[in-house]
């Protein structure tokens, strides 16, 4: 069972979170456009460019100029690993931590000869679809744990949140970010095909660089340009962001070739935030259960989506609809993560079993005597149970993210 620390904490965390709520849904009431202020949710672990003791540099991008949408990248430094052994004494950090010449910093704008492309997860924070931050202390921790242990490209979402941006904004964020990706593999592509005619020198090098900004060239994230491949791409949602990252894989899907170089390989939900009218077994016997109980999860939903549009049926809420595009024998490879104590477990089980029914790999990890959002939540990051669950998932992705010549082995 849970510890006392643990439920004392879970109680307060639900008043907290329950009058947070109430407060958002009477200033959406009172406010036909949306909310007009909120209460910053956390303060924010700072970005950090330089790879820290953890060996993960970070920073923040802004990809929207009409709205809130962000990025944090998380950069390992296994991307500086050279391929060939002729380059390792270069790749070493010197007493100070830097890398010579070979690599400056994490900041470096050309991917020197040798370094590595690494798969590119993104990763979409939890919080009820109001709550929640990409950047706050919780997720960052947890980000930068995966992209070691992945030895990949985590980038984190910062979607817009409800009831300032209802349904489907968040799904449009993600999608937008996804698509966002493919542009920055192709104007990395046409930035160093254009870097290369410009290094023959000669009277068209103006021309080129004015052909090179008008395909946006200057825009190109340096780190995904350097050392990210997206033809290796893993959706990773917690909890509401489960939901997310399962709406940005159908879309996926319906694309098709529309989103090369993109190609989202698998998908990890952990403990998504599925609901529905008829309840299950767990949604009765577990409706008070911890931190994110039933009812608290009800008005959330309604702070989510439209008035017009509610119903816990909705192909937002209840994966299971029958209106929902396309095929689940389309999609791709799906990892569901549930805990013993959470109230939503049996309708995320019962998704991957019509998943299986179709051929497509969908295993479920169960953990024991665990709760909603065991592996990402503050106070339990640092648990064993939750590092045992990081180091699972790896197992699994690596599966799919492998490149031939190096395939990953049990």
């Amino acid at each position: 069972m849970p510890s006392v620390a643990l439920k004392l904490y879970s109680v307060f965390f639900k008043l907290f979170l329950k009058h947070k709520l109430q407060s958002l849904h009477a200033q959406a009431a009172a406010d036909d456009f949306g909310v007009t202020s909120r209460p910053d949710e956390s303060s924010a672990a700072p970005a950090n460019p330089s790879f820290g003791p953890d060996g993960v540099a970070t920073k923040d991008i802004h990809v929207d100029p009409f709205s809130s949408l962000s990025l944090r990248l998380f950069l390992p430094d296994s991307s500086l690993a050279p391929r060939n052994s002729h380059h390792a004494a270069a790749a070493s950090p010197d007493n100070a931590g830097n890398y010579g010449g070979y690599l400056p910093s994490a900041e470096s704008r050309h991917r020197p000869a040798g370094s590595r492309k690494l798969p590119v997860i993104l990763q979409f924070h939890g919080g009820a679809f109001v709550t929640g931050s990409n950047t706050s202390p919780a997720n960052d921790f947890f980000c930068r744990r995966i992209a070691k242990l992945l030895d990949v490209i985590v980038v984190a979402v910062g979607y817009r949140l409800a009831p300032e941006s209802r349904y489907p904004a968040a799904f449009e964020d993600g999608f937008k970010v996804l698509n966002w990706l493919g542009k920055q593999a192709n104007l990395a592509e046409c930035s160093k095909s254009l870097g290369s005619e410009r290094g023959g020198g000669g009277g068209g090098d103006l021309r080129r660089s004015q052909i090179a900004d008008a395909f946006g060239a200057s825009t190109v994230e340096p780190w995904l340009a350097a050392h990210g491949d997206p033809s290796r791409c893993v959706l990773l949602g917690v909890s509401s962001g489960a939901n997310i990252a399962d709406s940005v894989a159908r879309k996926a899907v319906e694309a098709g070739k529309l989103i090369e170089p993109v190609k989202v390989v698998a998908q990890v939900l952990m403990y998504p935030f599925f609901t529905g009218s008829v309840p299950t077994h767990s949604e009765i016997k577990l409706a008070n259960s911890y931190f994110y109980d039933k009812s608290l999860c009800l008005l959330a939903w309604k702070l989510f989506l439209p008035k017009e549009e509610f119903s816990l049926d909705h192909p937002a809420a209840n994966p299971l609809v029958s209106n929902r595009a396309p095929p689940l024998r389309l999609m791709p490879p799906t990892m569901t993560v549930v805990a013993e104590h959470d109230w939503m477990k049996d309708r995320a089980i019962a998704y991957a079993e019509e998943l299986r029914k179709v051929n497509v790999d969908a295993p479920v990890l169960e953990y024991k005597d665990a709760v909603h959002e065991f592996a990402t939540l503050d106070m339990l990051l640092k648990t064993p149970q939750a590092q045992a669950c990081a180091e699972d998932i790896a197992i699994w992705v690596k599966k799919y993210i492998s490149i031939r010549g190096h395939e990953f082995s049990y």
